[in-house]
């Protein structure tokens, strides 16, 4: 019994959620919409030393598998509790791959202390606060105020 919060921390289950009724994972709501050139990514976990490779793949494999060029890759951070030195490191490294390849990396729904963690790690200073948002409708309508994006959301569409 002991394994298994080890497992579901270093080899956590992930979702890239689409726009139905709120966000979802797109696997279980294959109706979701996705919004294109954007990313939401969601990690189930802790970041830390044991899981951290996993999650720079996982974002990666999300990218590569968008049906359209990605422009913005959110977080959805609400279930990451912690955050180490070396998952700082990694995510350092992802913004840095992810920046060259011209997407904007993004956080929302992030807790409080994890924020005061990336702070002392000095990644709060440099992803500055505007990459960092409330909430996932936040994110996704900074989103679409910076691109031009043909979307209409579902409450906007009329009968």
């Amino acid at each position: 019994m002991s394994w298994y919060p080890l497992t579901w921390s270093t080899r956590p289950s992930t979702a890239e959620c689409g726009r139905i009724k709120g966000y979802h994972d797109i696997t279980r709501y294959p109706e979701a919409r996705l919004i294109p050139g954007l990313v939401l990514f969601r990690w189930d976990a802790p970041l830390f030393f044991a899981n951290a490779e996993l999650f720079h793949e996982r974002v990666l494999d999300a990218v590569a598998s968008s049906p359209t060029p990605v422009r913005w890759l959110v977080v959805s951070a609400e279930p990451v509790t912690s955050v180490d030195v070396t998952a700082a490191d990694a995510v350092c490294e992802l913004d840095d791959t992810l920046h060259t390849a011209g997407i904007e990396l993004c956080f929302a729904e992030m807790k409080d202390p994890v924020k005061d963690k990336l702070e002392r790690f000095e990644l709060f200073a440099r992803f500055g606060e505007r990459r960092f948002f409330r909430t996932l409708e936040e994110a996704v309508s900074a989103y679409l105020a910076s691109r031009p994006v043909e979307w209409v959301d579902w409450e906007d569409r009329t009968p």
